[in-house]
């Protein structure tokens, strides 16, 4: 049975969109873990970080949407699709959660460790996917999604309980004994879990940043490929931004930081090359996850986010000198045939949005999509369910 790039891919920008994402999230982590200090915490307002985000991406897609469309048509659109704009404070909420937490989790766990534990995301987004879509995934798809799962979980198996801790390569056998570890005097690798999952409150955050991840990628795929099918991309990426900032003023007003958060001192710590590039990244992330889930889906988003795992395990054993022991090996081995059993039948789901041929029809008013689908028809053979 071959691979169906053309079911991954429908359009080669669709595979470019792909290669982006994968590129700007490995890039995520290790910006942060890059910009922590020598005790892994932070010297800037990572809330405050948070929001400048949410406002650089509102100032892109608002630029973006006005190459094509004056900004009393943003406003006017805006208006008439205000009930959209309701709908994303739920993802906005959830995103907002995954984004704070992000940088809490990047604090206690290496960048490789982190991946690994947020793939326990795959199976659960199986499942809401199947709930909110109504479409079944076959078996050879869930095998994937399990394979993927327990790729990740041998992350934590101690390969000491089977064999001599003297010819142990597990990395928690590394932690066990530090001086063996060459990296534990690496200033970026100092007091990090690189064991992987422990019952413990970075356990808590780690399942909590997941849990926001599942939820908050299949409703975002609902409402740009269903409920909000029709709202130019641009448009329905300002509603996300919007909702977004109001959350993160939000929690700095429950932390009594809203004003001390864009003081002199504050902002001095955040405009820094090292915590810039953060803001940069990751609002090109956000934009780029929209069109991810409008032109694709929210399962092959996560094995994107697993296929993170190998270059963000070589990068950072360059950069950081954080060694790849056996552990991750074996994870990002199993993780990897998941992917490749995962496209001999991969899900597709093109809700009420034809396959995106370029960037112009992104922007393409929702009158102009409507006339397209219908001449697409209903017997297209992109169409696939």
């Amino acid at each position: 049975m071959s691979t169906n790039w053309r079911e991954l891919f429908p359009t080669k920008l669709t595979f470019m969109i792909f290669l982006l994402y994968m590129s700007l999230f490995i890039g995520q982590g290790i910006f942060v873990t890059a910009s922590q200090e020598s005790n892994n915490s932070y010297s800037y307002n990572t809330v405050t970080v948070v929001l400048l985000t949410e406002v650089f991406k509102l100032i892109v897609s608002t630029c973006l949407y006005c190459r094509e469309n004056t900004l009393r048509a943003l406003v006017r659109d805006v208006h008439k699709d205000r009930n959209v704009l309701g709908l994303y404070m739920v993802p906005a909420f959830l995103y907002c959660l995954y984004n704070n937490l992000a940088f809490v989790n990047l604090a206690t766990f290496d960048p490789t460790t982190y991946y690994l534990l947020l793939q326990l995301r795959v199976v659960v987004t199986g499942i809401l996917f199947q709930i909110i879509f109504k479409k079944y995934l076959s078996q050879q798809q869930w095998i994937s999604l399990i394979l993927l799962t327990l790729g990740c979980m041998l992350k934590q198996i101690n390969f000491g309980s089977f064999y001599s801790d003297a010819n142990d390569d597990s990395e928690s056998a590394a932690i066990q004994h530090p001086l063996n570890n060459t990296a534990v005097d690496h200033p970026q690798v100092h007091g990090k879990n690189m064991s992987g999952f422990d019952f413990s409150l970075s356990a808590v955050f780690i399942l909590a940043q997941t849990i926001c991840s599942c939820l908050a990628g299949v409703y975002n795929e609902y409402l740009l490929k269903d409920k909000g099918a029709d709202v130019n991309i641009f448009v329905q990426n300002v509603f996300m931004y919007l909702d977004s900032i109001v959350c993160n003023a939000v929690i700095l007003l429950i932390r009594g930081e809203l004003l001390d958060a864009f003081s002199p001192h504050n902002l001095a710590s955040i405009m820094r090359f090292s915590v810039l590039i953060i803001i940069v990244n990751n609002a090109a992330i956000g934009i780029v996850t929209s069109f991810f889930l409008k032109y694709m889906n929210s399962i092959l988003k996560t094995f994107a986010s697993a296929l993170e795992l190998l270059f963000t395990a070589v990068l950072c054993y360059f950069l950081f000198s954080i060694p790849i022991y056996m552990n991750t090996a074996l994870a990002i081995a199993v993780v990897s045939y998941a992917i490749y059993l995962y496209t001999k039948s991969p899900v597709v789901n093109l809700g009420k949005i034809r396959p995106l041929q370029s960037l112009s029809e992104a922007s393409a008013k929702s009158t102009d999509k409507k006339k397209l689908l219908d001449e697409e028809g209903a017997d297209s053979d992109l169409d696939i369910v």
